[in-house]
């Protein structure tokens, strides 16, 4: 059951909010135990909830379209009486007194926090395996990851604990994981929903979306969050959700861009095979294939790794001195943010600018960008790297956020859906990236692919 379908039964009194709630941390009892999920969940304070959300509707009040539906909230997202871990020691202890700008927003449309989810260890990371708080699995195969750092998000909404989730996007956060776990993943306009109440990673390329099991789901939530946040002084006073406003869109209205460059350099053929496959078929269905080439998309994923070093390291270079409080992957990366020189930093942010500026005519040519979400299948837990056929060896952090980097440096809308399956069983995630704004019509062109492949609300076997 999808969030739009458990909302509805909610709002026509098919079912109570207390029972959605009832039926979701039944799922949680079984499941939790295999994929480590959550850091926390709020079990007792959700049926509460569910209970004013039920008296509240008994009385003729309808909060909006999360109203009673069960959701959950990546551990960087305050909570007001929830600790806020950030998935490390360091905020053990910390316990908000307020909610973070998109948790009260979720909260004012009727939403039921289920708990706060794992996540790598200050969601700088892909794997979500946490030295502190657990390994997160992916509910596809327990032996593999579910994607980083929003993986707890992820494994949650795959697994039907919750019917959505936030995550947070930095370096790919929300969509690695979407895409390994077979569920939508958002990552919107650049300012479009607001950050406050959000533990940083990087000032300039953090994000705020969700993860659910459609693109109708994303589309319900996103109308929910999106909009300007003075407290956030990135966010922008344009703001705002917009639907199609051509009426419903068809394929044959549609000019889908295919990149003759970098996305498709070393790439699982399994991949290759399940995004060609989606292609194909929006393409047979009327749809306008049009190559281009992606400007300067290899230097972008250089740009944001060197823009994302450094302002890691200044968030957290007042803790660095707490050395045991951190896990090794996340202390090294923190160390290199040390060896970056301003100069190179500041050059970093200026040729940003300029790539900003040449991606703004690739929109004249096309309504969307298609790639694959990542090159590559879930790896294995404990996996650090991935060999080519070729026999060149590329490191798993740097390989899974290839494809998904240039855009938190462009700050354009990005959402990966499910496309098909490897031979193993495993998901592959197709990735669609629109203009600056895009928001609603990015999702409503999401939703012709998901429609024609099939894939949406999918229910993982290893569980």
């Amino acid at each position: 059951m999808t969030l739009v379908e458990a909302s509805q039964l909610v709002r026509n009194r098919k079912i109570s909010s207390v029972e959605l709630v009832q039926q979701c941390l039944s799922r949680l009892d079984q499941t939790e135990p295999k994929l480590k999920a959550f850091i926390t969940v709020t079990g007792e304070q959700a049926l509460e909830q569910a209970r004013m959300r039920d008296e509240e509707l008994a009385r003729g009040q309808w909060r909006g379209p999360l109203h009673g539906v069960p959701i959950a909230v990546k551990d960087v997202f305050w909570a007001c009486g929830t600790p806020t871990t950030g998935g490390s020691p360091l905020f053990a202890d910390y316990v908000p007194e307020e909610n973070a700008a998109a948790v009260e927003a979720l909260l004012r449309a009727g939403a039921v926090l289920l708990g706060k989810t794992n996540l790598h260890e200050l969601a700088y990371g892909i794997t979500s395996s946490n030295p502190h708080f657990g390994t997160v699995r992916n509910p596809w195969d327990l032996e593999r990851i579910p994607g980083g750092s929003s993986g707890g998000s992820a494994a949650a909404v795959a697994a039907h604990m919750v019917f959505a989730a936030l995550g947070s996007d930095t370096g790919g956060s929300i969509r690695i994981p979407a895409a390994f776990c077979g569920i939508v993943g958002l990552k919107p306009t650049f300012g479009w929903v607001s950050r406050y109440g959000m533990l940083p990673l990087g000032f300039t390329l953090d994000h705020v979306g969700p993860l659910t099991r459609s693109t109708r789901d994303a589309a319900l939530i996103m109308e929910c969050l999106v909009g300007w946040d003075p407290r956030d002084p990135f966010s922008s006073p344009e703001a705002r959700f917009r639907e199609p406003v051509d009426g419903p869109i068809t394929f044959r209205q549609l000019r889908l861009g295919i990149p003759t460059n970098f996305f498709w350099d070393r790439v699982e053929p399994a991949v290759l095979q399940a995004v060609h496959s989606a292609i194909t078929q929006a393409s047979q269905a009327g749809a306008t294939l049009v190559e281009l080439e992606a400007p300067a998309a290899d230097v972008l994923v250089d740009v944001g790794r060197v823009i994302l070093l450094a302002e890691a390291t200044s968030v957290f270079e007042q803790r660095l001195s707490e050395r045991e409080k951190f896990g090794r992957d996340v202390w090294l990366l923190l160390q290199q943010g040390r060896l970056i020189p301003a100069t190179t930093y500041l050059q970093a942010q200026r040729l940003r600018g300029q790539l900003i500026e040449r991606w703004k005519s690739l929109w004249r040519e096309v309504d969307c960008l298609i790639t694959p979400s990542t090159p590559i299948l879930p790896a294995r837990i404990g996996d650090h790297s991935i060999r080519w056929h070729d026999g060149t060896v590329e490191d798993l952090r740097q390989a899974a956020t290839r494809f998904v980097r240039p855009f938190n440096v462009l700050g354009l809308p990005a959402v990966s859906i499910p496309c098909g399956f490897s031979p193993e069983g495993l998901p592959v995630g197709l990735q669609l990236v629109g203009p600056w704004g895009a928001d609603g019509r990015l999702l409503a062109i999401a939703g012709l692919f998901e429609e024609a492949l099939g894939l949406s609300d999918l229910q993982p076997p290893a569980l």
